[in-house]
């Protein structure tokens, strides 16, 4: 199996739209705005989150906070903890406004950003990692495994601090998704629950699989072993990848094999036949 690159270009990996956290912050206030007319009950959660808030940065933190609170570090703490990592790293809003027009754009299910924003927890466990991840650049490796391990328990998805991802991520339900250390995923990327991106056993080192951007993979896929899932590939559902799967191919099985072409961008059109 040819080694593959442990450096990916910046731009497989950052959002390329300028300030995109405006414009989905601006759609996210209007629909609450509108929420909150016709339906006087959620007032008091939208007020919170959105209504009260000035910028997508401080209601993710809000939100996150809410969800995330415990015994172990309450809101209280969690939120202003957010807010500043947030600040500390700007580009990391813009990948969660990435993510939040992903959902929008893909999912059937999805009718504004504020829906993901109030109550996906693919959303959610996405935007938990991402923080995970700013406090692992930082070294701060224990503070990073907690919100690791309180977003497991929170929302049933497993992402290791150290994974790299890309921004436009829609994560569809997610219960199960599991994403080990040296992971890589490009941006568009479309993922499904129950979908692990682990190891094959003790190896050290890069283990983890590099998916590459615009690749769907379905529900229960496996994917195992430091492989490389090539640009704009297709992984049926229930499939174990152990072995490389090229650019433009569909694979099925156990293990996986070629059973015909992908076209186009699988992850953004969703589409899930296997030609």
């Amino acid at each position: 199996m040819p080694p593959i690159p442990a450096m990916l270009r910046p731009e497989k990996m950052l959002p390329q739209e300028p300030d995109l956290a405006t414009r989905i912050w601006e759609e996210i206030y209007a629909a609450a705005e509108l929420a909150a007319d016709q339906e006087p009950k959620l007032t008091g959660l939208l007020d919170d989150v959105v209504l009260s808030r000035n910028k997508l940065a401080t209601a993710v933190s809000v939100r996150l906070a809410r969800k995330l609170s415990r015994r172990d570090i309450g809101r209280d703490d969690l939120e202003p903890l957010i807010r500043s990592l947030l600040k500390s790293d700007p580009m990391t809003v813009e990948m969660m406004a990435a993510d939040l027009r992903a959902i929008v754009e893909r999912d059937a299910a999805c009718h504004n950003a504020l829906e993901p924003l109030m109550f996906f927890k693919g959303f959610h466990a996405l935007a938990t990692y991402r923080l995970a991840h700013i406090l692992w650049k930082q070294e701060r490796h224990m503070l990073a495994l907690l919100f690791q391990s309180v977003g497991s328990e929170v929302f049933g998805i497993d992402i290791h601090p150290a994974a790299r991802i890309g921004c436009g991520i829609l994560l569809d339900h997610g219960t199960g998704f599991v994403v080990g250390e040296t992971a890589i995923i490009e941006n568009d990327v479309s993922l499904f629950h129950e979908v692990t991106l682990g190891g094959t056993g003790k190896e050290i080192g890069d283990r983890h699989p590099v998916v590459r951007s615009g690749v769907l993979i379905g529900a229960g896929a496996k994917v195992l072993g430091r492989v490389e899932v090539g640009e704009c590939a297709k992984v049926a559902a229930s499939s174990v990848v152990l072995d490389n799967v090229r650019p433009h191919t569909t694979v099925a099985g156990i293990p996986a094999v070629e059973v015909g072409d992908a076209v186009g961008e699988p992850a953004l059109f969703m589409q899930h036949c296997l030609s």
